[in-house]
């Protein structure tokens, strides 16, 4: 993996290379150097160990993600800011399993750089919604359900949310079991 600015530096020197290529009458060369350029300016917002880590986690490998991600020594010079965010996102995915704490500052990062999409946003803020409401801070958890809520355009969350309003529901409704045993010793 090449540092973000090593991948400019390259992407420049292709294009540089193209141009020369094509005063010299060398058309198929130039057009290749402006390809392999353009490759790199894509993984310079794109980087490669992040989107094979996202083809692992499509296919449920965390292993493999958790690996794809561990090659990425220093996020801060590796990355971009949306790059960092996502880096975040993803260890953030990985941690929440078996560390809340961990998980709650990985998707507060991620949160804090910024994700691209809407729905990773949406995502990241229902993930901390859950983690606030296992930390009983309900109020918390309500904005960030309700912001998640009006990020989640295309609905691909309505399902997590309305389970998520179900079970703060049902946790702020108080037991009704107790109060009804002495009703019933007095008939």
């Amino acid at each position: 993996m090449f540092n973000k600015n090593i991948k400019l530096v390259l992407f420049i020197a292709c294009f540089v290379y193209a141009v020369y290529q094509f005063i010299e009458t060398f058309i198929g060369n130039g057009i290749m150097f402006i390809l392999i350029g353009l490759t790199f300016l894509f993984l310079y917002y794109k980087n490669e160990f992040i989107l094979l880590a996202f083809l692992k986690l499509r296919k449920q490998d965390f292993v493999g993600t958790e690996a794809w991600l561990s090659k990425i020594k220093n996020p801060q010079s590796a990355l971009t800011k949306k790059q960092q965010g996502y880096y975040n996102f993803l260890k953030g995915i990985m941690v929440s399993q078996t560390n809340m704490n961990a998980a709650e500052k990985f998707f507060k990062n991620a949160v804090g750089l910024g994700l691209s999409m809407d729905h990773d946003l949406a995502m990241a803020k229902l993930n901390l919604a859950g983690i606030a409401f296992t930390k009983r801070r309900k109020l918390e958890a309500q904005r960030l359900l309700s912001e998640a809520q009006k990020l989640d355009k295309r609905n691909m969350l309505s399902e997590q949310i309305k389970m998520m309003k179900q079970q703060m529901k049902k946790a702020s409704i108080p037991n009704q079991h107790f109060g009804q045993g002495n009703a019933g010793r007095r008939r």
